[in-house]
């Protein structure tokens, strides 16, 4: 019977792994407290007088949530998850004040508007091969100044209240970062809302100009909660809950 318990023990090391690959840490505990296995990333310290985002785990309408408060700030919360991209990323998100009251109006499609009052961030271990020259020289600079491994690509899905849901593009200040609005204006606020994504296929549609056709995603580098208001130095109120990987969604 040896052999047999050796491989039951083999296949349940075997399903064990996978599940740890798949698993991302709650972004709130069963005690009520934030996670502390995501940790706050703000700017570096060259811009050290831009104030953090808060992030606060509490309770809203029935749902253990992460608030999301910005003013004039930047911030994400970051988990260092490494693995290929299961099949889908799912979460939940409520937006109760939209980025408001600031010196300029947000759009997310120029450098002076670029804020976010809430989003969700995946970065990718994309080959620098296919990155551009001058994209590329830039990024090994910025790796450098920094000491931080900076990833070559990274997909966001952010809420947005300017724009038509799914307005997508790069970021005004990187090509290394390009965004898909899930919630665009007239998004209903104060209200739960749903989102499961296939990130390899949006990596895939989003850096299609630089992944040939058929090759897979790379793997996964981190996943981020964030959001800004740094550049049009106005406030906003969010939540999100639930973030998750699944093997199944729609």
């Amino acid at each position: 019977m040896a052999p047999v318990r050796t491989l039951a023990a083999a296949l349940l090391a075997t399903s064990l792994n996978a599940l740890a690959q798949t698993h991302l840490p709650a972004l709130v505990q069963t005690n009520g407290a934030l996670n502390p296995a995501w940790r706050f990333v703000g700017f570096p310290k060259a811009k050290a007088d831009i104030p953090p985002t808060r992030f606060d785990a509490g309770r809203i309408d029935g749902v253990d949530a992460v608030q999301v408060r910005t003013a004039s700030s930047y911030g994400t919360l970051v988990q260092d998850w490494s693995g290929p991209a299961p099949a889908r990323l799912q979460w939940r998100w409520r937006l109760d004040t939209p980025l408001s009251g600031g010196q300029s109006a947000p759009d997310i499609l120029t450098k002076a508007g670029d804020d976010a009052a809430l989003k969700v961030c995946v970065m990718f271990d994309h080959a620098l091969d296919r990155v551009p020259f001058v994209e590329r020289t830039v990024l090994r600079i910025a790796r450098s100044v920094s000491g931080e491994a900076l990833p070559a690509a990274t997909v966001c899905y952010v809420w947005d209240s300017t724009h038509p849901t799914l307005t997508q593009g790069p970021n005004p200040y990187t090509k290394r970062v390009r965004f898909i609005s899930l919630q665009g204006q007239g998004a209903p606020l104060a209200r739960w809302v749903n989102e499961s994504r296939d990130v390899a296929q949006d990596f895939a549609a989003l850096f299609a100009d630089e992944l040939p056709a058929g090759t897979p995603a790379p793997r996964i580098t981190r996943v981020l909660v964030g959001a800004d208001s740094d550049n049009t130095a106005s406030t906003s109120n969010g939540w999100v809950a639930d973030l998750r990987w699944t093997e199944r969604g729609p």
